[in-house]
This record gives C-alpha cells, structure tokens and sequence, in this order.
C-alpha cells in the first residue's frame, strides 16, 4: 500500500532521503585521492612534542634535528635549572615551535620560559589525542605529540596574552575570597540560629550593614534586645521594630560566642584581603592597553512600539560583591565600548569576563568557534543519517558561567529579550 504523499512518514522519509544525499555530496567533495594523501607533507620542520608531568618532563625532536646516533628523546626534572636546560636544549636543535600536553597546573612554568625564549608553544587538549592505541608512556607519548604537531594535526588551545593572565590571577583569586567570604558569612548564621538570635528571619543581609552592627554589639557583651534594636538601619523594612526585638531575644552560651567571633573575626580578615586584591586588579588594568576602536555604523532606529514605552528606573549594576573601586573608566579604555550597558552584565562580571577572554576576539575563526570554545551551542552526533545527539559538551569555561548567569538575569527582565 502506497503511503500519501502528505503523510507525515512520506515527509520524513524525503527528509532523511534528502540527508543522506547532502551527505554523500559531502563527502564526494571532501574525500582526498591516493595520490593526495601522499602529498602530506610536514608544516612545522622543527617541532618538538613535550609530555607534562608533575616530576618529570619527557621532550621529543625530529631525528633531523641531532647528530646522527643520538636519541631524539630526552628527560628533564621540574626544578628551575633543569627546565632551562631544557629550553637550551630545544634551542641548540634549532627548535621553534613546541606542542604541551598536560592535564594539570605543571605546564605553566615551561610554557612562559619557552616563550621567553621566543619558541612558539601549543597548549594542546589531552582528549584530542587520548584515543589513539599504542601510545601509552610518556616516551611514546611525547614522540606521538612531534609527529602530529610536525604535520599541522594539533588544535592550539586558548590562553591570553601576559597582561590578561595577569589579570585573570587576581579576578580568580578574587572569586575564591568571595566564596571564603560566604561561607564565614554562613558560620555567623549558624552560631546565632545556635544562639536563638533568628536575625536571619528580620533582615535581609546577615552581612549587611545592619547585621554586622548588632552581630558586633552582641560579641561585645550586649543582650539586651530594646538596645540591639536600635542598631536595625532606616532602611531595613523587612521586619517590624516589635519582630526585631523578638527576633533578638536569644540563649547566650560561651561556646557559640566563641564560634561568632571567630566566624566574625576571619570575615574581616577576608574582606582586608578582598581590598588588597582590588588594588592589585587595579594595577593590572592599568598595565593592559587601550582598545583600537573601529568606526562602525550606527545602529538602526528603534521600532516605534518600542521606543514610545517609558523608560524604567533600574538599580545600581555593580553587584553585591562588587568592588569598592570604580573600574568603569578603565574598562571602557580597555574595551573601547562601555560593556555594562550590556543587559545582563555588571562591573563584577565585565572585569571577569576580561580576564578569561581578553580583548583579542581574533583568537577564534568566527562566532560559532566561539560558541563552542564556551561549550554553549548543541553537538552534532549523527550516524547512518540519523541525529543521535544534540547535547552540548561538558567544559569547565568560567566565561560560559557568567554568560549563563547573564542569561538568567536577562531572561527575568520585563524586555523585549526577557
């Protein structure tokens, strides 16, 4: 029995039919002759392949590039001396571009001698070449790593220039002081539920100004609710003056005091860090240069619809854990464009977003390369003709989190996006 034309298994079968034809053109046009295979020929002559490890770093050159009989492989410790016999070595075999593989932080020491020395390093993903058989020690690894870097076969990762590492150091460790921040913040909350003090359930920021002033007052030695109360900020609306007062009438015992000051003592300490960081962050960004701008057109006009809605006051965009330090100037030095405009972005996370990805967008081909550095567009499993996957792939991309993040506040907005 003949299915009807408009049948929806007739469409589906002329849509897979049309695939697998797409497919088959493909890969009529992209298959290489014989005689083209053996055309392969290598782009980097002097390449070098070098196996990271936390003790040992196992190096590979060329045959071409030593005395004959000498062995093209060679181990060298972590120690500062033997990394730079290391990168003499490479230079004495007139080595000019070298591949890493690593999986940890041990690489990052080798990699800016080996620029310094002014050798072309590529940061090489370890689950780009795990899948091959019979590699599997280092020795055999690091001559594996030569050869597919000598023909151009190896993808470099990303990593920004020196001022932008620079720069990225200090907003990563600035995010760790944030969480330590946290979860002594989380400390104080649990000594006082401990206490009885349910100050958590009358104010909205434990951290805030009104919190510390009665946590503050508490340590030193005042219980007496009609006097703590009058600590609570104008400002704080959450809770009546008579659920305040309640709020404060707790069980005071020596070992949960201890455990507030503690928890009190080690939050000052962590915001003394997070300002010392601002100021480092500062000096950063002064040393990283300022944006070429590139004239562009102007935009278009906005529609009628949307531009006769009356604009909305909005709140201050600097974010919780912002820091004290204005940096809008300067990143709009570096940037060239006022980014916090953006909607969905902060200070916080501008000067984030900075120190993962730089300025340089250069670094990848085009928009879609991008995307999937981030991990943030869907995959393409297909077999047989068939789509057997879209899920994206699982990175570790600070970068794609903020813009996830970003996203979510977007998305909560009352625009045209949201």
């Amino acid at each position: 029995m003949r299915m009807p034309s408009s049948s929806p298994a007739s469409r589906r079968n002329a849509k897979n039919a049309l695939k697998l034809k797409e497919q088959a053109r493909q890969r009529a046009s992209a298959a290489a002759s014989p005689a083209e295979m053996a055309k392969l020929e290598p782009i980097h002559r002097r390449a070098a392949g070098i196996d990271i490890g936390s003790a040992e770093n196992y190096v590979a050159v060329s045959p071409e590039a030593i005395v004959p009989g000498a062995s093209s492989v060679r181990v060298f410790g972590v120690f500062s001396e033997q990394q730079d016999a290391l990168v003499e070595w490479l230079r004495s075999c007139q080595i000019s571009t070298v591949a890493m593989e690593a999986t940890g932080i041990y690489w990052l020491t080798l990699y800016d001698k080996l620029e310094a020395a002014g050798i072309e390093v590529y940061l090489v993903d370890p689950h780009g070449v795990k899948a091959v058989p019979g590699r599997k020690s280092d020795w055999m690894d690091c001559q594996w790593l030569q050869k597919l870097h000598t023909y151009g076969l190896l993808q470099r990762a990303f990593r920004p220039d020196a001022p932008i590492r620079r720069l990225r150091t200090l907003t990563r460790q600035r995010a760790e002081l944030v969480c330590a921040a946290a979860s002594q913040q989380q400390h104080m909350e649990k000594a006082l539920v401990c206490l009885n003090v349910q100050l958590g359930l009358v104010i909205s920021d434990l951290a805030g100004e009104t919190g510390m002033r009665i946590i503050r007052a508490i340590l030193a030695g005042e219980r007496d609710p009609e006097v703590l109360v009058e600590h609570r900020s104008a400002r704080c609306t959450k809770a009546s003056i008579h659920e305040v007062k309640q709020a404060l009438r707790g069980t005071y015992n020596d070992e949960d005091l201890f455990v507030l000051q503690q928890s009190v003592d080690t939050w000052d300490f962590v915001q003394r860090q997070l300002q010392e960081c601002d100021g480092k962050i500062e000096l950063a960004l002064a040393a990283i240069p300022t944006a070429c701008v590139v004239k562009r057109k102007a935009p278009p006009l906005p529609v009628p619809a949307a531009a006769e809605q009356p604009e909305k006051k909005t709140k201050g965009t600097a974010g919780k854990n912002a820091p004290d330090k204005d940096f809008t100037p300067v990143l709009r030095r570096i940037c060239g464009v006022d980014l916090t405009r953006i909607m969905g972005l902060n200070l916080l996370s501008v000067l984030m977003l900075l120190g993962e990805i730089g300025t340089d967008m250069s670094r990848w081909r085009n928009a879609q390369a991008f995307c999937s550095w981030l991990g943030l567009c869907p995959g393409a499993k297909i077999s047989g003709g068939k789509v057997l996957s879209r899920r994206t792939r699982k990175v570790n991309n600070r970068a794609a989190t903020l813009l996830r993040m970003a996203a979510v506040v977007v998305g909560r907005t009352d625009t045209w996006v949201g």
